[in-house]
């Protein structure tokens, strides 16, 4: 289960649950920071949400863009 205050921390680089170092082969704990990164740099917003059954949802929400003078988006 996760702790609501472990969610943001979980975005930094390297980052994971446990305090282990070392990757047991099923990842290094760079995914969430680059999903950040490039949301940053496109002007998205990042929600985090704490299901009751556990794990650790994650919503990504980019700006529509105007091109032409018409609007494009999801």
């Amino acid at each position: 289960m996760i702790e609501p205050e472990a969610a943001e921390r979980l975005f930094e680089p390297f980052q994971r649950l446990t305090g282990a170092r070392t990757s047991d082969g099923s990842g290094l704990g760079l995914g969430r920071s680059i999903v950040r990164a490039i949301a940053e740099a496109h002007g998205a917003t990042i929600s985090t949400t704490l299901p009751a059954e556990g794990g650790l949802a994650i919503e990504v929400s980019f700006p529509a863009s105007r091109r032409g003078g018409e609007l494009r988006g999801p």
